[in-house]
């Protein structure tokens, strides 16, 4: 090998290095490149995937981007929908004596503003909220209150009409169609649960149930005068409530919000008066302020109520009839008289309708029958069956 040869190697041996290292340049290069560009690619799919959060930690300090949510479901739009056509009520009653007298804060409950017309608006609730008030203030959805006037009450539907000044009014509910509820049907109870500190609470929950009967002691005399037809929900409904608004999915008033079983056992059951029965009431308290309802003229106890031993020696029943209703007294110059029913007579039905106690006939005779109606009576007079019609009047009470 000559020393040309010997300097040759001698380049090549010191060169080599050198390549290698540009090699591992090159190569480094290509892969920092490719690696952001992949990077670059899927960065925005490891966002949506939460991968990125994950990697940075909890404590780690990174790029946060500030989030505004704006919410708004078929909920919040039929809220928006009826909530301002619910408002507070106060009732106000005088306390002390003489010129010593004041008004009083006795209770508090809620209302529902379902007409506006020229100079006046009206507002139902119900008549345990309004019941002894000598004065009435309705606060609005916008916090203002207004004097209100109460126009009628009814203590058996337990709903009342109550008039305002309409200058501040510019929301009326809409009426929905109770007869069309479902069971499992979303609804929202809108009231002032508690007092006015909490007014216009919203709670969602479903019909639970629909044509309940609830039985009601008028006279609080422990036994049932009347049986209430309601709706029943889970939508928390609370002290306050009475008298605000159940509505549908769509913004529509379709009960009054009325009461709730609250016994310490007890859950999530809220009672609703329905619309459709509350819309004839409504009408009668506005235009007569009491509604018009027919009248037998008689004084009546429920056969069950009587002990055995009367049933047998005044009544005389049968011994295998233990139910009906038995006139106690006949009002003179009354539908009955003219009709020939005399005391101790015992209704066991009307229309061929059964009926085995007092809250049955009243039912019957609120509920089916109006002023000017033909009723046809079976009784029992001596243990003997009888009929007898007669022409409903109006109740003069």
């Amino acid at each position: 090998m000559t020393n040309d040869d010997e300097f040759r190697y001698e380049d090549y041996k010191r060169s080599r290095p050198q390549r290698k290292r540009r090699g591992y340049f090159f190569a480094g290069l290509i892969g920092a490149v490719v690696g952001a560009l992949i990077i670059v690619l899927l960065l925005p799919r490891l966002s949506q995937l939460g991968i990125l959060s994950m990697l940075q930690g909890p404590n780690n300090s990174g790029i946060t981007q500030g989030v505004t949510v704006d919410v708004e479901t078929d909920v919040t739009k039929a809220v928006d929908i009826a909530a301002d056509a619910v408002v507070g009520i106060t009732n106000l009653q005088e306390s002390g004596f003489w010129a010593d007298a004041s008004e009083a804060e006795a209770g508090t409950g809620s209302g529902v503003i379902y007409r506006k017309s020229g100079n006046d608006a009206y507002i139902v609730t119900n008549n345990h909220v309004v019941e002894g008030a000598t004065e009435l203030e309705v606060t609005l959805a916008n916090g203002k209150k207004i004097s209100a006037e109460l126009i009628g009450s009814d203590i058996w539907t337990d709903l009342a009409v109550l008039k305002v000044s309409s200058k501040e009014i510019s929301k009326v509910a809409e009426f929905g169609n109770s007869d069309a509820l479902k069971s499992g049907e979303p609804v929202i109870a809108i009231g002032n649960p508690l007092g006015l500190t909490f007014s216009g609470s919203v709670t969602q929950g479903i019909v639970s149930g629909l044509d309940r009967t609830i039985p009601v002691d008028i006279n609080n005399d422990g036994v049932a005068d009347w049986q209430s037809e309601v709706i029943q929900t889970d939508a928390a409904i609370n002290p306050g409530n009475s008298g605000g608004a159940l509505v549908n999915i769509k913004g529509q008033l379709i009960g009054i919000n009325s009461m709730k079983i609250s016994e310490s056992s007890v859950e999530g059951i809220g009672l609703a008066i329905p619309i459709n029965s509350a819309v004839p009431i409504i009408e009668d308290l506005e235009k007569h302020g009491e509604v018009k309802r027919p009248y037998m003229g008689v004084e009546l106890e429920s056969v069950s109520d009587i002990p055995g031993y009367y049933q047998e020696e005044a009544l005389k029943l049968p011994k295998d009839l233990t139910t009906g209703v038995a006139i106690k007294a006949v009002a003179p110059n009354s539908p009955a008289e003219k009709a020939g029913l005399k005391e101790l007579d015992v209704i066991v039905e009307l229309d061929g309708e059964e009926i085995t106690d007092l809250v049955d006939l009243r039912k019957h005779l609120y509920t089916d029958k109006k002023v000017g109606d033909k009723l046809k009576i079976k009784y029992y007079r001596e243990g003997k069956e009888k009929t007898a019609e007669l022409t409903l009047a109006e109740d003069k009470m």
